[in-house]
C-alpha cells in the first residue's frame, strides 16, 4: 500500500477509527479533508460521490505497487484490510473466541449506537420530522453504552479484550467522545471509562484525536 490518502472529516467516529487503526500500524498518509457541514455538505459534491457513492467518511485511498489503484469505505472493512496487508502489531487477540469478542464488541458500536446518532439521522429526526435530535442521540448512545459496559467486563483487562489493543478498543473511545458531544452521563459505565484512559496513554490514540486534525474547529 502506498500514496495512502484518507478522505476524512475531524469529528467523524468513522474516520477517527481509520486513523487510529493506522496509526497503531505506523504507516503514514495523507488527510483530505471533507467538511461534512460546510456548503450543504461536501460529501455530497459529484467529486466525492464518484469516490464513496454512499456520501460518507472515511474513504482510504492508496496505490499497489502495479499502480493499481485501490479504494475502500466504511471503517471497519478498512481496518480489516489493513489488519490482513499488516498484521503486526495486530487488532486481534491470537485466541478465535476472543476475536470474535474484539468484534462482537465493535459492532456493538458500529452497527448499534453509531448509526444511530449520524449527522443525517440527526438532521431528518431535526428538520424533517421536528424531533428533538439531541435527546434522540442521547438515548441511543446511553442504551448502547449500557449494554457495552456489561458485555466488556467477561474480557476486559488493560484493554476491551485483555492486554493488548483491539478493534474494540479503536471503536471505542470515539463513541465515548461522541456521548459526551450529547451529554451522556458516562459515570455509570465505569469499566468503558477505564479502558478510555489506557488507550488514551498511547501515541495512536492521541494522534488520531479529533483536536490534532488539520481541519479541527478552533477551540
Amino acid at each position: 500500500m502506498k500514496s495512502l490518502r484518507l478522505h476524512s472529516y475531524w469529528r467523524s467516529s468513522a474516520s477517527w477509527r481509520v486513523r487510529i487503526g493506522l496509526g497503531l500500524k505506523g504507516l503514514k498518509y495523507e488527510y483530505v479533508a471533507v467538511h461534512i457541514l460546510k456548503d450543504g455538505g461536501q460529501q455530497h459534491s459529484e467529486a466525492y460521490r464518484a469516490l464513496n457513492p454512499m456520501r460518507t467518511v472515511p474513504t482510504l485511498e492508496w496505490t499497489e505497487d502495479d499502480g493499481t489503484a485501490r479504494r475502500l469505505s466504511q471503517s471497519l472493512p478498512i481496518l480489516e484490510y489493513v489488519e490482513a496487508r499488516h498484521p503486526a502489531p495486530s487488532f486481534f487477540p491470537k485466541d478465535l473466541y476472543l476475536q470474535a469478542r474484539a468484534r462482537m464488541l465493535a459492532e456493538m458500536v458500529n452497527s448499534g449506537i453509531q448509526p444511530l446518532q449520524n449527522l443525517g439521522v440527526l438532521q431528518r429526526i431535526k428538520s424533517e420530522l421536528h424531533g428533538d435530535d439531541k435527546a434522540w442521540a442521547a438515548w441511543w448512545n446511553a442504551r448502547g453504552l449500557e449494554a457495552l459496559e456489561a458485555a466488556v467486563k467477561p474480557t476486559a483487562g488493560r484493554y476491551c479484550v485483555g492486554d493488548e489493543v483491539s478493534l474494540a478498543d479503536i471503536c471505542l473511545v470515539p463513541q465515548l467522545y461522541g456521548a459526551r458531544r450529547f451529554a451522556v452521563d458516562l459515570t455509570p459505565y465505569p469499566t468503558l471509562l477505564r479502558i478510555e484512559a489506557a488507550c488514551n496513554e498511547l501515541a495512536a490514540f492521541q494522534a488520531a484525536h479529533p483536536d490534532r486534525q488539520p481541519d479541527a474547529a478552533p477551540a
